[in-house]
């Protein structure tokens, strides 16, 4: 028989595989970016959002903190990368004034994320009280990131269109927080379980509002740029956090 702990590991590479495709999709933007040589009026927030989240939960899996979590070591890792490199292509073709503001916001999140490490590491001596205290604070930044949709979904309703709400990036959201969901069941992880919980149910109701209104959506409408902050795994990437539309 499968125990339970095998099943836990293969659904936790399945979101891996899952979460890696959501931290990739804002890749057509860079590439614009790159042909641009210009940031135009994408909004580096985003991805700097996504950096702190996913430095939050590398934090979460290391061993010192909440053993055995090397799949949300992993995604998260990988999730920091690409979002480095996103943030790296964004500064050198920004303009100077962006430029200070991301390094200025990037400084902060480093040293927020050392004075957590710091105190943690000095204050808290089991792995219990770190999982809790690190965890916290993931279920915070995760369920924040995974609220970002929520200003979309308001557009949809009220102008009974989805064209700024693409299909395929709802539902792979979904599948994502249904497998981080599941993941967090098998082997019971509250802080893994509430944000990828309230990611799932959002993304949800993005697919129903999707065949809801997709009829009424115009077919000749502008095109569109989806920024995804990404949210990583266990805390994913949270599509469509930022849109900007090109006229």
């Amino acid at each position: 028989m499968i125990s339970t702990g095998s099943i836990r590991t293969v659904v936790g590479i399945i979101g891996n595989v899952i979460s890696f495709g959501l931290f990739l999709s804002p890749l057509p933007t860079f590439v614009n970016i790159f042909k641009k040589k210009a940031v135009e009026q994408f909004s580096p927030v985003p991805y700097l959002a996504t950096l702190l989240n996913c430095m939050m939960w590398v934090m979460y899996g290391l061993p010192f903190v909440h053993p055995n979590s090397v799949l949300v070591l992993t995604i998260n890792g990988i999730g920091f990368f690409i979002e480095a490199l996103y943030l790296l292509t964004f500064f050198i073709y920004s303009p100077r004034r962006l430029r200070l503001k991301v390094v200025g916001i990037l400084a902060a999140e480093l040293v927020f994320v050392g004075a957590v490490m710091g105190g943690v590491l000095g204050g808290a001596h089991t792995h219990h009280k770190r999982t809790e205290i690190v965890g916290i604070l993931c279920v915070i930044f995760g369920t924040a990131m995974y609220a970002s949709p929520l200003s979309i979904m308001k557009m949809v309703i009220e102008t009974k269109s989805v064209e700024y709400m693409p299909f395929y990036l709802s539902l792979v959201s979904f599948l994502n927080g249904v497998c981080w969901t599941t993941y967090s069941l098998l082997r019971f992880d509250l802080y893994i379980l509430i944000p990828n919980g309230l990611g799932a149910l959002l993304a949800a109701v993005q697919l129903i509002l999707y065949f809801i209104y997709y009829r009424t959506t115009p077919k000749d409408g502008a095109k569109q740029n989806v920024e995804l902050p990404e949210v990583t795994p266990t805390n994913t990437p949270v599509p469509l956090s930022a849109v900007t539309v090109q006229n």
